[in-house]
């Protein structure tokens, strides 16, 4: 179910001379979403919907309505999911990196135990604390080393088959070696002051859970009102900073 045009318009003018968004997607249930374009900085929520999935054209909303209404989106913030970067061509993208380093974690484990997965994830570990250059060759280096390694092959007793021994390193791999170019996007505009994760958001969709697990048992429309004014209450500038989330 989507937010009402009164709903879904910017509730809190900002500078329309640069805007750096997180945007990003939470789901209460199946097919019960909501999708957030925040301004980081600022604290300030400046577009939303309801939405039944994470499509590339709910992000194309958002960025479409914000930029008819005079928003010069200067950089935006992803959690890397496919798809979803081709919508702000042209525009710096950033990969939030604690997303990146939980992929890895998903492939690898957080205690791996083959010793080109420790070393990949001792890379992966630092990527908060380096450059793209320190971490590019890094990469390369570790590559180079295990090349060998990532080519084996297990042969399927039963089928005949062949597929990599090591699958899930590989795709560890290919997954960082696919988002490094949207990883150290902050470190190429410090004049924008882009954050190098979501967590301005994800930490806002947990403070918003949390108030709205209080009234459970209210229906999806009430909930969502709700929800619309928690939104709005955020954005008011008499709001207290110290309850800003």
């Amino acid at each position: 179910m989507k937010l009402d045009e009164n709903n879904t318009q910017p509730i809190v003018k900002l500078n329309p001379k640069g805007l750096v968004a997180v945007a990003d997607t939470t789901f209460f249930s199946h097919g019960d979403g909501l999708m957030v374009f925040r301004e980081p900085n600022l604290k300030k929520n400046v577009w939303w919907s309801f939405v039944a999935y994470e499509r590339s054209c709910d992000y194309l909303q958002g960025k479409n309505h914000l930029q008819h209404n005079d928003f010069d989106i200067t950089a935006v913030v992803l959690d890397g999911r496919p798809g979803i970067r081709a919508v702000f061509d042209g525009i710096p993208v950033q990969m939030c990196q604690f997303h990146q380093k939980q992929i890895v974690k998903r492939y690898l484990t957080s205690k791996p135990k083959l010793a080109a997965s420790q070393e990949l994830k001792t890379i992966v570990d630092r990527l908060a604390y380096t450059t793209e250059q320190e971490f590019t060759t890094e990469l390369i280096v570790w590559y180079e080393k295990w090349s060998e390694f990532l080519k084996q092959k297990t042969i399927d007793q039963n089928t005949g088959r062949w597929f990599y021994t090591h699958k899930r390193l590989r795709s560890a791999y290919r997954s960082l070696n696919t988002n490094l170019p949207y990883l150290f996007t902050y470190q190429k505009f410090p004049e924008l002051n882009i954050p190098n994760t979501t967590n301005s958001l994800d930490g806002f969709f947990n403070r918003l859970k949390s108030l709205v697990y209080v009234h459970r048992g209210l229906n999806v429309q009430r909930r969502n009102k709700i929800i619309v004014e928690i939104l709005k209450g955020r954005n008011s500038q008499n709001s207290p900073t110290k309850s800003s989330i």
